[in-house]
């Protein structure tokens, strides 16, 4: 066990757990406390919640398994391409502040009814559920890595206390650590590299060691690339988690603010975890990837400051984790429950159903992460379940007046349809969002003109 570095982490779980006591018994007193903090989040807290949503366990511990497992310096285009997409997403964000909607399929049933508004809240779910999984995989990895303990136990830790943490505080405490866990990224990642660079023998040591093609920028392609930018874009303006943060602003100008401000807080950050990934491959070879990250910390870094470095990591995957839960839960509480269900549902039983809903979705995680499946890949397939349909009527519904509920229908199973089948046939993985969204425009555009054809 490495015995600084151990008392830090749990120093900071410590902290999140109060912290969740704090915001249950003071900030949370309706469900929309629950769910959207009350509408009252500044532009600071909007900022590092949404980058520390992105920085989470794919962005760190799967990027650095990534650069090892053969991606080298191009890693990092991972957050790179999330930093640039928050640019176009901006916008989209200020106009959904103005909905007054809780939740994204909220957004979508306005314009196209029941059906849509359904398949929507399901694909979403769905995904949040994986990535929750994928976000406790990541947490897990750390644990075991920090105290000793088996893979499964440190899984099974992971969910216990991120479960426990959400039900307790709701957004308003995912986004208050959500700012402390960005200072504690400053403090732990960027403070650590020069640590772990020297103490593995020097950069130049470093580079005799790796491929010659590990350090070329550009070794993922640019088709790849490319395609991470787009799929960033398509997901973040489906994506629950993200759009909870816009939704949970004080107005549509802090919405606006706020996610220009993450775009650049990310960038920041975008190439350091390649790097450690490609320090693990110099000097560790024969390690499994996805320990690359946390072996290469508690190796080469300062005890303490490998401590701060792997709580703000834990701290981001387990903030992710909280953000992905309360999604899938909401959803089913709001869009599901109350909609269909039980219209006449209070605003108690809403929290309550949601908190049992955080607890159904932690269990499944677990038993998911258990099988240590690839977290990228694993991640890229849920961004495009959730967006590859739902982004054609997302958008065009917020941006046009003119649409119908089948156009808006037909985009949604088409475009899930497409995605679905380009992982299939063994296609760029990070194709299929970018693949199913274009399919889901086309067929949006196709049904809305037959459509007016049809009304002549």
């Amino acid at each position: 066990m490495y015995f600084w570095a151990f008392i830090v982490v749990m120093a900071y779980l410590i902290f999140m757990l109060a912290l969740g006591s704090y915001t249950a018994k003071y900030k949370i007193k309706t469900a929309e406390d629950l769910v959207l903090a009350g509408r009252r989040i500044g532009v600071l807290l909007v900022a590092t919640s949404l980058a520390a949503n992105n920085i989470g366990g794919g962005s760190t511990v799967g990027v650095a398994a990534r650069a090892y497992g053969g991606w080298g310096l191009s890693a990092g285009w991972y957050i790179m391409t999330a930093a640039l997409a928050m640019i176009p997403v901006t916008y989209i964000f200020y106009l959904m502040r103005r909905t007054r909607a809780w939740t994204l399929p909220e957004v979508i049933s306005e314009k196209f009814g029941a059906p849509s508004h359904i398949a929507t809240a399901v694909l979403q779910m769905i995904a949040l559920s994986t990535l929750t999984a994928s976000q406790v995989l990541a947490s897990g990895t750390i644990f075991a890595a920090l105290t000793g303990l088996s893979f499964e136990s440190g899984v099974l830790l992971a969910g216990i206390i991120t479960t426990l943490y959400t039900i307790l505080g709701g957004l308003w405490a995912d986004v208050l650590t959500d700012f402390v866990q960005f200072l504690m990224i400053s403090l732990g990642m960027l403070i650590a590299l020069p640590f772990i660079v020297i103490n593995a023998g020097g950069w130049n040591t470093i580079l005799n060691n790796l491929p010659s093609s590990s350090m070329d920028p550009f070794k993922a392609g640019f088709n790849t690339i490319g395609s991470l930018l787009f799929m960033y874009i398509i997901t973040f303006i489906t994506g629950a988690e993200m759009v909870s943060r816009a939704l949970a602003s004080k107005d549509e100008k802090v919405a606006m603010k706020g996610s220009l401000l993450s775009g650049l807080l990310m960038g920041l950050y975008a190439f350091v975890p390649a790097i450690i990934g490609l320090v693990a491959l110099s000097t560790m070879p024969n390690i499994s990837s996805s320990d690359a990250y946390a072996k290469t910390m508690l190796s080469y870094a300062p005890e303490v400051v490998a401590g701060v470095g792997l709580a703000a990591i834990l701290a981001a995957t387990m903030s992710s984790a909280d953000s992905d839960m309360l999604g899938a839960s909401s959803i089913f509480a709001i869009d599901i429950w109350k909609r269909y269900i039980k219209k006449n549902a209070s605003d108690k039983e809403i929290m309550i159903l949601t908190r049992i809903g955080v607890v159904v979705v932690g269990v499944l995680a677990v038993l998911a992460a258990l099988t240590r499946f690839d977290i990228i890949t694993i991640n890229t397939f849920a961004f495009m379940l959730r967006s590859a349909g739902p982004f054609a009527p997302f958008v065009l519904g917020i941006l046009w007046k003119n649409v119908t509920k089948e156009a808006g229908f037909a985009a949604i199973v088409c475009g899930s349809i497409a995605g679905v089948y380009w992982r299939l046939i063994g296609q760029p993985y990070v194709g299929d969002s970018v693949f199913g969204a274009l399919i889901g425009l086309l067929t949006f555009v196709i049904v809305l003109a037959i459509g007016k054809i049809v009304k002549r």
